[in-house]
């Protein structure tokens, strides 16, 4: 009997997420395939709608676009940081660092630019505004 994904199937895949290019960014298919618990929030709530319905042994390759991935690129999440407000210490251009905002929270920004007085930090997702290609190997489901 073939198992189909359902909506919390504890699935055992291999998975490559690829620009537009080709270019992969991330993949499993030359490593250790990922386990995940779908509905569980270990991944964006668009992936796991993709995996529903696939059966245990396939493959599949979708594309989706940015609204479908990571977002489409905002340009209000680029913001000026003081350079004062910034850790004492060498920061380079095109650097990820982690900010604390004033709630607590974590977040992590691209480093831009940066000389002695301000910095330009990116804050939204790497993959922002870029047209993906996921590619999916159905190992196992429970």
């Amino acid at each position: 009997m073939t198992r189909t994904i359902q909506p919390n199937s504890l699935v055992t895949l291999n998975y490559r997420i690829a620009l537009e290019s080709g270019q992969p960014v991330i993949s499993t298919f030359e490593g250790k395939p990922a386990t995940l618990q779908l509905g569980a929030n270990e991944m964006m709530p668009q992936l796991e709608a993709r995996l529903a319905g696939l059966e245990d042994g396939s493959y599949h390759s979708f594309t989706l676009t940015p609204e479908e991935a990571f977002g489409p690129y905002r340009p209000e999440l680029v913001e000026t940081v003081r350079r004062q407000d910034m850790p004492d210490e060498p920061i380079e251009a095109m650097t990820i660092m982690e900010f604390v905002a004033p709630d607590g929270s974590r977040y992590s920004g691209l480093v831009r630019e940066i000389d002695d007085t301000q910095a330009k930090v990116d804050f939204n997702h790497p993959l922002a505004g870029k047209t993906i290609t996921l590619d999916v190997e159905i190992i196992g489901i429970l």
